[in-house]
């Protein structure tokens, strides 16, 4: 089976991390799949925000379990990035690729809810979204239960073939992985990792999730999933030698935040 790229909260290295332009970008790009971070609003909503703050990505200051959705909906969360690629190769291989130019930012970027994110992979066919949801936050469980919610709201949250799903939910929390199995049984999981200790126990997951540095150290760890029958998604892929590394050893998705330099990497065939 082929690597799926993913693209890491959006083509996040050119464009705003956690915006509809960089999750349209990305698809653009040509990658299979969109990941996102979801925390709950203080009056109940879903929306893609990595840090528990959101001092770093936006033009505003608070804990984002803490602000209303209408709150956060006032803020910019484009100003603070460079719209350039990092490298000119870069630049130039948009234009061979007849992807626009890109330009400052045309006007402020606005919140993205998963609903949205939702709509726009919903309307590519073929593509997947990664739903990763942070722990430890005030609100418990109650993230994995509104996920799925809106998961089921689209008709994703019981997929015909697991294989086949177009969503899929991620969490550093072992607790809310079986949450989620226990709820939508057929509904594939990874449980997200830092260190190979970590990922031992994986109740319900469907597929494990370590960061690039624990398959460089152990590069074994993909072999004893795929031997458990799991799959294994992979952070944060930006260079061509962790791809062919990946490639080699069997690595199923592989998250980047350059999903047009990993797409060109990998080849037509993936």
């Amino acid at each position: 089976m082929s690597i799926g790229v993913v693209a890491h909260r959006g083509s996040s290295a050119e464009l705003p991390e956690h915006t509809l332009a960089a999750y349209e970008r990305a698809l653009l790009q040509g990658a299979d799949a969109l990941e996102c971070d979801v925390r709950l609003t203080r009056d109940g909503h879903l929306v893609c925000v990595h840090d528990r703050r959101v001092d770093r990505t936006s033009t505003g200051h608070g804990v984002v379990s803490g602000m209303t959705l209408q709150r956060l909906a006032e803020l910019d969360y484009g100003s603070w990035h460079d719209p350039f690629p990092e490298t000119a190769d870069a630049l130039v291989a948009e234009r061979d690729r007849g992807l626009p130019d890109p330009e400052e930012p045309a006007g402020v970027q606005r919140l993205l809810t998963l609903t949205l994110l939702l709509d726009l992979v919903t309307a590519h066919p073929g593509a997947r979204l990664f739903v990763e949801t942070k722990h430890p936050v005030r609100y418990g469980g109650l993230v994995e239960a509104k996920v799925l919610a809106e998961l089921h709201r689209f008709g994703l949250a019981r997929p015909a073939d697991p294989v086949e799903a177009t969503a899929l939910v991620m969490s550093f929390s072992a607790s809310a992985v079986w949450r989620v199995r226990r709820s939508a049984p057929k509904l594939p999981t990874v449980l997200l990792g830092r260190s190979a200790a970590a990922l031992v126990v994986v109740p319900g997951s469907t597929a494990i999730g370590p960061k690039i540095d624990v398959i460089r150290e152990d590069p074994d760890i993909v072999r004893r999933a795929t031997a458990q029958g799991r799959d294994t998604y992979t952070w944060t892929v930006d260079s061509a030698e962790d791809v062919a590394l990946c490639r080699e050893l069997g690595v199923r998705w592989v998250a980047t935040n350059h999903p047009l330099a990993v797409r060109g990497w990998l080849g037509p065939a993936g």
